[in-house]
C-alpha cells in the first residue's frame, strides 16, 4: 500500500477541482452521495466555493491531482453541537486501494477530535470496503435506515455509524 498523497483542507480556490470530483462521484456512484449529477452539474463553481468555506473538506492530492475528498461539519443547534458529521467521502477509482481513504479519514478525525465529542456518518449498507475502513478506526453501527435513497428503481439502505471520542480505542 502506497498512499503517498498530500492531504490538506480545500479552499474556495479549489472549487473547480472539487466540483469536477464531485460530478465524477455522482456519475460513478450516485447512491453514495444523496444527490444527482443532473442537479449538481447545473450549479456554478461559486456554489462549490461557498460549500468549501462552510464546512471542513479535506482533499488528497497525488501528483497534483485531487484524488479524493472527505468532509466534516459540526451539527447545528446547542443540543447537537457536541456532534459532528463525516460526509462526501470519495476516492477516485484509479486511486483506490492505496491508503488514500485512510489518510483522508485520519485527517478528518484529527479535526473532529478538536471540535466535537462524537462523529457520525451514514454509509450505503452494501459498501463493504467503506464499512470496514470505518470500523477499523472505531466507528460502531447504531442503526440502519431502510430505503435511505432511491436511484431509478433501486433502493439503498444506509448503515448509521458513530465514533465516540470519549470511549477508549479498541486496540487489538
Amino acid at each position: 500500500m502506497s498512499a503517498n498523497a498530500t492531504i490538506r483542507r480545500l479552499r474556495s480556490d479549489d472549487a473547480a477541482s472539487f466540483k469536477a470530483i464531485r460530478l465524477e462521484a455522482l456519475k460513478t456512484n450516485p447512491e453514495l452521495l444523496r444527490s444527482t449529477f443532473e442537479a449538481e452539474n447545473k450549479l456554478e463553481v461559486a456554489w462549490f466555493a461557498g460549500r468549501l468555506e462552510d464546512a471542513t473538506t479535506m482533499g488528497a492530492f497525488r501528483n497534483g491531482e485531487l484524488a479524493g475528498t472527505a468532509g466534516f461539519s459540526i451539527q447545528q443547534g446547542q443540543p447537537n453541537a457536541h456532534k459532528g458529521r463525516l460526509f462526501t467521502m470519495y476516492v477516485r477509482p484509479s486511486f483506490r486501494n492505496l491508503g488514500i481513504g485512510r489518510l483522508l479519514l485520519s485527517a478528518v478525525l484529527d479535526v473532529a477530535r478538536e471540535n466535537v465529542e462524537l462523529i457520525q456518518l451514514s454509509v450505503v449498507r452494501d459498501n463493504a470496503p467503506a464499512r470496514r475502513l470505518y470500523e477499523s478506526v472505531g466507528f460502531l453501527e447504531f442503526g440502519v435506515e431502510p430505503k435511505a435513497s432511491k436511484y431509478g428503481d433501486k433502493y439503498y439502505d444506509e448503515t448509521l455509524m458513530a465514533l465516540d471520542f470519549s470511549r477508549p480505542a479498541n486496540v487489538s
